[in-house]
């Protein structure tokens, strides 16, 4: 297989691995299936989905064809062999089937319940859970890949120390944005300045990103941490685009796109070096104390008066941000000129901005 296709693979292996632990999250009647499971200190083995090759798979057991319902599932699991339920969790299709994988499949797990599940899962395109009687715990398998689904604390947990972090970091880049504005009006912005800037972007999205799997587990007890997350995030993926572009040799929104997943792809120690940006904003030879110029669609979009497309105008107009300033006391005509409502007012906000009247 090319790279090209183990690509689609894995990304639909990471699609099916959501579904199903969305499927399996607090809330749902499966999970609260495997909650009693776990609370008779039963194990079971579930296959869900691609019932004609699961069944092809194995043999014997009971043939239902009964309606889902959670305390089915339950009593169900009291026998030992497999259940195996329709992909849309609406029927019961046969419960203490014996399942026959190809014993060559490869697969770490040391249990014979979760090694029977992994190859299931391997071998068909089912969803496969694996409730261990000894451990107590309950895995998901997808395409061979295994993942433990956790309890409310347990998550709670992760989802505490994220909120610490994400809470942290965004007032560290508030303050580092507002400072920003200030150097980008005095036009004196350093590489090293957005360097930083882009690495707390950074680290706020990848935090918000791990918020984002505690939150499709947490499912139905999830809502709260959703609102604090977007409270965390709001607008900012807007102005990282934007921040990117204003300094960026290709300013083009595609091109900031493909900018931010190199930079969120990139280790930890090059996003935090100035010269490892630079490459990647298009330049070469730049060091930490290089002066970076920018458009100023970021400062610009921040200013009410500023519609939806206006910046983009300034911009192309006047250049830069700096030739903007410079322009504004001379020729502030040419602001109405190019269709800004209430220039004065856009004006005032720039010089409030820049602390100066």
């Amino acid at each position: 297989m090319d790279a090209k296709n183990l690509s689609l693979a894995a990304s639909d292996t990471d699609a099916r691995l959501r579904q199903a632990v969305s499927q399996t999250a607090p809330g749902t009647a499966l999970r609260h299936a495997l909650d009693m499971i776990i609370a008779g200190h039963m194990g079971a083995l579930i296959c869900i989905g691609d019932t004609e090759n699961v069944l092809a798979a194995g043999d014997d057991g009971f043939k239902l064809n009964i309606s889902f319902t959670a305390n089915r599932l339950f009593e169900l699991s009291k026998m030992d062999g497999a259940i195996v339920v329709d992909k849309g969790l609406t029927q019961i299709l046969r419960a203490n089937y014996h399942l026959n994988p190809d014993p060559s499949l490869p697969t770490s797990e040391t249990g014979m319940r979760h090694r029977t599940a992994a190859r299931m899962s391997l071998l068909t395109k089912a969803m496969v859970i694996s409730v261990s009687e000894r451990r107590q715990v309950v895995t998901v398998f997808i395409d061979g890949r295994g993942h433990q689904l956790k309890t409310v604390p347990e998550i709670m947990s992760s989802v505490n120390q994220l909120v610490v972090t994400m809470q942290n970091t965004r007032q560290q880049l508030d303050r580092s944005l507002l400072r920003l504005t200030t150097l980008e009006l005095d036009n004196y912005v350093t590489l090293g300045d957005i360097t930083d800037i882009f690495y707390l972007f950074e680290v706020l999205i990848t935090a918000c990103e791990s918020l984002d799997r505690c939150i499709l587990e947490l499912g139905s007890e999830g809502k709260t941490v959703q609102m604090q997350r977007e409270e965390f995030m709001g607008d900012l993926d807007e102005e990282y685009t934007l921040m990117i572009r204003d300094y960026a040799r290709d300013s083009s929104e595609e091109n900031a796109r493909a900018i931010r997943r190199a930079l969120h792809d990139a280790s930890n120690a090059q996003v935090h070096k100035a010269s490892s940006v630079a490459k990647l904003l298009g330049y070469e030879n730049r060091t930490e104390d290089s002066i970076m110029t920018p458009l100023g669609l970021r400062t610009l979009s921040n200013i009410s008066v500023v519609r939806a497309g206006m910046a983009d105008k300034i911009v192309d107009e006047y250049g830069s941000l700096q030739h903007l300033m410079d322009d504004i006391d001379k020729n502030p005509d040419r602001l109405d000129d190019i269709g800004v409502k209430n220039p004065e007012l856009l004006v005032d906000s720039l010089y409030r901005m820049w602390g100066k009247h």
